[in-house]
């Protein structure tokens, strides 16, 4: 697996204005940063979202640990020869040409690994532009500098001061002011969400309501309402309007859709409209799944695929009320995909034929078992679809509604087992090639050939397991579904059980060469159960259809 750390420096310029004869202009700096990361090798700039009333540009880039210390560095450079921080102004709080450089793990990346990136970055920007630099978030060094705007207060007007008290020495580099820079904070921390929300309102009743809702609050003594939420209000001139613009440090703690609907009500308490709202850079893709959750529960919404849910959260949140807002650009999961490899099922289903045809050992029987389940639970889905919202069968959406995403869900896990039972097999092909010259190789040849065959079996039984939680699903459709999908409804239950078979069989051969008597002993005893499950229930579902069809 690739290792991924994501990387979002946020730089002070964020203007429109060509540059002239004297000099590069506001587009020409921004450009040449963005090239900087670009041109760094194994960096992926994903996103560049610039702001003129902030008067910041937030960069979003991914790559290997060390390749993104270095885009980071080089972003810098170009920064160092282009801004310069005695002349910046803007909305959002600042102190630094380069304000802040957080890297945060995006895949096979810790925590602890990306504060090794803030420290390596942060010391070396110090060291080569001899400026001040403060780690924050998981890097801190202190418990005071553990958040952002603890280290930002006073902002760039007050740094010259800062920097002459002991307790504000930074982390790396001089405690002494350099009016073109400022000063960096770099660390390591959580994916954080900019989420900023419109009013047609003033700046400071913006601004009360991001003190009532952010965590902060106004002080120890008034508390916000919204844990692990940053918040301050602005005024956008270019836009004409306001926003209570917040940072989500925990969307799992608060979600999008938490600050929103409480952004609202805030301001419906002051007679102001909330227009819409803005995610500033990259979101992942739950934060707008348990959004769609919220709102599809709040108003007993039927929303099943993944595209309509995202679309009903543009909707809702109004995303795209400023700029448009394209799903494909700006959630990362989709710019960044879990498995850099091609999937079986990316091709044609001839292409998959061949390959399962091809003389090579995967993709094989197991594969091939959880594309048939999988195309089994797909046939549940289709029939329960083929019942549901049609005026004769009204009475039955209820339980339509119920029982389509079981289906939906175990034929989207069923298609990934496809691409993880060939990955089991090629980390056991692996562990056979380990080389075993030695004590110590043998003994790390026969670990890894161990682990192999516990991850090849766990995916085969994790494929009977999924369709032993769709048996009641397809029992109940079976009673009363669209009896012109019948054969349909044979199929699947034909095609579910023939998965399990495959699964059993998979284990078993799996089960071999393992040495743990008492793991052998329990797996074989729990295909077996879930093997005969298969066999009876889907029997009991053939003779269901048949009484109806009769």
């Amino acid at each position: 697996m690739t290792q991924l750390v994501e990387c979002v420096p946020n730089f002070s310029e964020g203007n429109n204005q060509e540059g002239t004869e004297r000099g590069p202009g506001p587009v020409q700096v921004i450009d040449a940063i963005s090239q900087a990361i670009a041109q760094t090798p194994g960096c992926v700039l994903l996103d560049v979202d610039a702001g003129p009333s902030t008067n910041r540009t937030v960069y979003t880039f991914v790559g290997p640990p060390e390749c993104v210390v270095e885009g980071a560095l080089g972003a810098a450079r170009a920064a160092w020869r282009l801004i310069d921080m005695s002349r910046h102004k803007g909305e959002h709080p600042r102190m630094g040409a380069l304000d802040v450089c957080p890297f945060i793990p995006v895949r096979g990346v810790s925590m602890d690994e990306c504060v090794l990136c803030a420290q390596a970055f942060g010391r070396r920007l110090a060291e080569e532009l001899h400026v001040p630099v403060y780690l924050y978030g998981q890097a801190a060094r202190t418990a005071g500098r553990r958040t952002l705007p603890a280290i930002r207060a006073g902002e760039y007007e007050g740094l010259p001061e800062k920097l002459k008290q002991a307790e504000w020495a930074p982390d790396f580099g001089p405690s002494s002011f350099v009016p073109s820079w400022g000063a960096t904070v770099t660390g390591a921390r959580k994916f954080l969400i900019a989420f900023n929300i419109n009013l047609l309102s003033t700046k400071e009743q913006a601004h009360r309501i991001a003190l009532n809702l952010r965590e902060q609050g106004r002080g120890k003594d008034q508390p916000g309402r919204l844990k692990k939420v940053q918040g301050i209000g602005w005024y956008l001139d270019e836009k004409n309007l306001a926003q209570v613009s917040t940072n989500l440090l925990d969307f799992e703690v608060t979600g999008l859709h938490t600050v929103y609907e409480e952004t609202c009500r805030e301001a419906q308490e002051l007679s102001l409209p909330v227009v819409g709202s803005q995610l500033v850079g990259l979101v992942p893709l739950k934060a707008l799944l348990d959004t769609a959750a919220f709102y599809c529960h709040k108003e007993n919404l039927f929303v099943l695929e993944e595209e309509q849910r995202i679309r009903l959260v543009i909707h809702r949140l109004g995303l795209d009320s400023l700029a448009p807002f394209n799903p494909k650009e700006r959630i990362i999961e989709y710019l960044v995909p879990e498995d850099a490899g091609r999937s079986l099922l990316d091709g044609s289903l001839s292409a998959f034929i061949r390959e399962v045809g091809a003389r090579s050992a995967a993709p094989g029987g197991g594969s091939v078992a959880a594309t048939v389940a999988a195309m089994g639970a797909a046939l549940g889905s289709m029939v329960a679809q083929m019942t549901y919202g049609r005026r004769r069968f009204e009475h039955l959406d209820p339980a339509m509604r119920r029982l389509i995403p079981a289906f939906h869900a175990a034929s989207a896990r069923l298609a990934a087992l496809v691409d993880e039972d060939a990955r089991a097999f090629a980390g056991c092909l692996e562990a056979m090639k380990l080389p075993r010259s030695t004590p110590e190789e043998r003994s790390r040849h026969v670990a890894a050939l161990q682990e192999g065959l516990r991850q090849a079996v766990s995916v085969p039984l994790a494929l009977a397991e999924t369709v032993s939680s769709l048996w009641p699903v397809l029992q109940e459709l079976a009673l009363c579904g669209n009896l012109a999908c019948l054969s349909d409804l044979q199929v699947a239950a034909k095609a579910l059980e023939m998965g399990v078979f495959g699964a059993y069989f998979n284990v078993l051969i799996n089960l071999k060469d393992v040495t743990d008597d008492a793991f052998k002993g329990q797996i074989r005893q729990r295909i077996s159960s879930l093997l005969q499950e298969a066999q009876a229930q889907a029997a009991s579902v053939l003779d269901s259809l048949a009484a109806r069809g009769e």
